[in-house]
């Protein structure tokens, strides 16, 4: 009752506005002859009132609040589906809120609120002006990982979806692993090239009775930030993290190491691209690359969510992965996506993930100068801020 009308950028008391404030029902008891509701007091005498559960009632609230000597220019605002991302508000005045509400399509849930208050909104409404209300944003990466993505697009005001498009397992058999991490000692460089293969790496590790003490003389490369800071709460420093965070320039920056005849450790995806490992091995490097974990489909998918794709209710695809886009392509065509009678923009992660939804027939609209999350949210975001600049 509070709550709902703060969403709305409306305080139910002002000092230059309102000093009273009362809850009604909205909807009451078909069983009783009459009415409780004390409407000569009301209309006359509170500053304020929210009317709960009232909309299918709404013409009757007016009438009574006019017939009792309200006046018909007194504000009026409807708030329905309140402090969710669904929340939608008309306003208008007792004259021509009836109206407007039908003009909306407004229905329950939702509050009534009378008053002058309902003024202050002009100013105070924050909660539908964040650049992403009113968008719905679908997240496909693994579930486990989506949480974070989920809650920077919600910070802006999406309505995220979650669809998991890929699945993070344990590999197909711990030997290769298992072996590497027994002869440790000799590598001279570990590369880590997703958050994924440092959980798994380290995990195995330990289940191995052995501990960071066995990456002494070890040097340390991340592809990007979130993997450096993975490896950073293990209480390891970093040798190297590119500027840019894609595999060519782990190469790039390698090859001022003079890594050839060392030994280099790539515990990664089981399906992941051959580039990195090729152009080491062409600066002379020996280089093993071990399966630590692997990507799969989903054994469920979401059908609500399939289907709220088909009806065009999605604004934005979000793609973190080739393997994200790769199995999205299994359930989705990008005819599948025009015939839904709606634009879908596709947000890509990098141009490594945006290549891939390219060859897969995919409209690339997103990509963030730097292939990082944070990146990719201010990224959304200024799409659809400068889209409906021009709406």
């Amino acid at each position: 009752a509070i709550a709902v009308p703060a969403y709305a950028g409306i305080p139910l008391t002002h000092r230059d506005f309102a000093s009273s404030v009362a809850f009604i029902t909205g909807h009451e008891r078909a069983d009783r002859s009459g009415s409780r509701i004390a409407w000569e007091k009301l209309s006359s005498a509170v500053d304020t009132l929210v009317f709960l559960m009232g909309v299918k009632n709404l013409p009757s609230i007016v009438d009574n609040l006019l017939k009792h000597g309200r006046s018909e220019n007194t504000s009026v605002a409807v708030i329905q589906w309140g402090t969710t991302k669904s929340q939608r508000t008309a306003i208008g005045t007792l004259a021509t809120i009836t109206e407007e509400v039908e003009k909306q399509g407004i229905t329950a849930p939702a509050i009534i609120v009378v008053g002058d208050v309902v003024k202050l909104r002009k100013k105070l409404n924050w909660f539908e002006r964040k650049p992403l209300f009113g968008r719905t944003i679908l997240v496909t990466r693994a579930r486990e990982q989506a949480s974070e993505f989920v809650q920077m697009l919600e910070e802006h005001g999406a309505r995220c979806l979650v669809f998991p498009t890929i699945k993070v397992i344990p590999p197909s058999s711990w030997e290769e692993l298992d072996t590497a991490i027994r002869n440790l000692d000799t590598y001279q460089w570990l590369i880590f090239t997703s958050v994924n293969g440092v959980r798994f790496f380290f995990n195995r590790l330990f289940e191995l009775g052995r501990d960071v003490r066995d990456l002494k003389g070890i040097k340390l490369c991340a592809i990007g930030p979130k993997t450096a800071e993975k490896i950073s709460n293990y209480g390891l420093a970093l040798d190297f993290v590119p500027p840019e965070y894609r595999a060519e320039a782990i190469v790039e920056g390698l090859g001022k190491e003079n890594i050839s005849g060392k030994r280099i450790l790539l515990p990664r995806a089981a399906v992941a691209r051959e580039i990195l490992p090729q152009k080491l091995k062409e600066l002379g490097a020996i280089i093993d690359v071990v399966e630590a974990y692997r990507t799969v489909l989903p054994e469920e998918i979401d059908k609500d969510v399939k289907e709220a794709v088909n009806a065009g209710s999605v604004d934005c695809i979000t793609f973190t992965s080739s393997s994200t886009v790769k199995n999205f392509a299994k359930f989705f065509s990008s005819d599948d996506l025009r015939k839904s009678g709606s634009d879908i923009f596709i947000a890509c992660i990098g141009p490594i993930t945006a290549d891939t939804a390219r060859e897969l027939g995919f409209n690339v609209n997103i990509i963030p100068q730097e292939y990082t999350l944070d990146a990719l949210t201010e990224s959304i975001v200024k799409y659809f801020s400068r889209k409906a600049g021009d709406e």
